[in-house]
C-alpha cells in the first residue's frame, strides 16, 4: 500500500527519487480521501515548482484538491495520459497515475520527507 523505496510528504504527496530526477503523485490514501478524480491541471515542462507549494489542482467528486510539491525543481515531464484519463490516479496511483517528472534543485528538501513506516503510521492516526 505505502512502497518503501518512496518518500512521502504528510498532505499524502509521494516522490520517487533516482538521482537527480523525481518522479511525484499522490499516495494511495489521498486519493482514496478524494474520491473519483475527474480532472487533472498540471504544470507546464520548463516550469520551476517549489517544496510545499501547490503545482497542480485535482477536482474530484468530493472536492478541488490543490497539490503541494514534496520537492523544489523544474518540471521535465508531465503525464499527458492524465488529461486522457484522470482516474489513471485512483486505479493506480503509484504507477500509471504518477503526474510529473522533475530535476530536483534542492536535494537537502528530501531529507524533511517520511518514509513508508512513519506515512503510514501518519494515515493510521
Amino acid at each position: 500500500m505505502y512502497p518503501e523505496n518512496l518518500k512521502y510528504l504528510d498532505t499524502h504527496q509521494w516522490i520517487k527519487v533516482e538521482a537527480t530526477i523525481g518522479k511525484v503523485g499522490i499516495s494511495w490514501y489521498g486519493q482514496e480521501q478524494l474520491g473519483e478524480i475527474l480532472l487533472v491541471e498540471l504544470p507546464k515542462v520548463g516550469e520551476e515548482i517549489t517544496h510545499k507549494k501547490t503545482f497542480a489542482t485535482l477536482e474530484s467528486s468530493k472536492t478541488a484538491f490543490e497539490v503541494p510539491s514534496p520537492v523544489s525543481g523544474k518540471v521535465i515531464e508531465i503525464n499527458t495520459q492524465l488529461e486522457e484519463d484522470p482516474s489513471l490516479i485512483n486505479k493506480d496511483p503509484y504507477g500509471r497515475g504518477w503526474m510529473i517528472k522533475l530535476e530536483i534543485s534542492h536535494p537537502q528538501e528530501i531529507d524533511s520527507l517520511l518514509n513508508a513506516q512513519e506515512y503510514k503510521k501518519l494515515v493510521e492516526q
